[in-house]
């Protein structure tokens, strides 16, 4: 009999020991569950589903009511999403550029990022707009969207040379204007819209390459023609100035004599012709010797 009284004693303490063991278990998780942790650069919302209400709280933790409060982040850091052709750039996994319309219905693959955030004022607007969803389900949904439908319009109105190359920064000026409004609209703030490569068909890009070098070949034609053309001129004018060159100095030089002739006395003349003579009559002659008067000369050898 003792042994049977004991029995159903431990039982009932085995038992106990169980139910406490239990309730410390559930108490601990019910006390860890009370306490969400908002990573760095987020900013958390809770909301009561009892009551309806929402409030916002910084990163760090924050506590909440278990099966009556729900906890969700949204970034206030910049984030980017990302859609290029190289699988191991993207955002997703496949090629993930953009289809762009061109006004001529062409279409090409358009790399493209964007780089947004919300703050902690609006955080509760984003919650309220995609009714609690995580960050990276409204990325692929409507952020991503959002992208490819203002994206498409803004090119849809530029021709393909526009595009890739006259416009591109038109472009992405256009996408960035009209994409702030649309994401501004559901308390997102967009910071910068990237355009990355442009990727053309095959065919569309060996035409727009003979394209390119045709008008190449018709620029450097143009350069050689304004080349020959500005040579031709200098030629002209270096012709001309030497023309001027020569006439002013036979303007000069005739000048000169002028002024010589109408200066030279029968004196002067007699002067210079005595200071070159060297004092030796020529042994042949055959008439007077100019400019000098024997006797004269004569005279004044005497005279010496």
């Amino acid at each position: 009999m003792p042994f049977e009284i004991r029995q159903p004693e431990a039982l009932a303490k085995i038992i106990s020991q169980t139910v406490a063991v239990l309730a410390a278990f559930i108490i601990l998780i019910f006390i860890l569950s009370s306490f969400s942790i908002i990573a760095p650069g987020n900013t958390g919302v809770i909301f009561n589903i009892w009551t309806g209400t929402l409030r916002t709280v910084p990163q760090g933790m924050a506590f909440r009511i278990p099966f009556i409060t729900q906890v969700q982040s949204y970034p206030t850091a910049l984030r980017t999403y990302t859609m290029v052709r190289r699988s191991s750039e993207g955002s997703a996994i496949s090629d993930d550029s953009i289809d762009l319309p061109t006004l001529e219905g062409q279409h090409i693959r358009q790399d493209l990022s964007v780089t947004y955030n919300t703050s902690e004022d609006k955080a509760s607007q984003v919650f309220k707009s995609f009714r609690g969803a995580d960050i990276s389900d409204i990325e692929a949904t409507f952020i991503r969207r959002t992208i490819i439908t203002v994206a498409q319009n803004t090119a849809g109105q530029m021709s393909l040379s526009e595009v890739i190359s006259a416009k591109r920064t038109d472009l992405q000026n256009h996408i960035q204007v009209n994409l702030f409004k649309e994401l501004e609209k559901m308390g997102f703030t967009l910071d910068k819209v990237n355009l990355g490569a442009s990727h053309l068909p095959p065919a569309l890009e060996t035409q727009m390459q003979h394209k390119m070098a045709a008008q190449q070949e018709a620029q450097q034609a143009e350069y050689e023609l304004q080349k020959q053309s500005m040579l031709a001129k200098a030629n002209v004018a270096k012709a001309e100035g030497e023309a001027q060159s020569i006439l002013v100095r036979a303007k000069a030089e005739a000048e000169g004599n002028r002024l010589l002739q109408t200066t030279l006395t029968p004196g002067m003349i007699q002067n210079k012709a005595i200071e070159k003579w060297n004092g030796i009559l020529p042994q042949i002659s055959g008439g007077a010797t100019p400019f000098v008067n024997i006797q004269s000369l004569h005279a004044k050898k005497i005279e010496e």
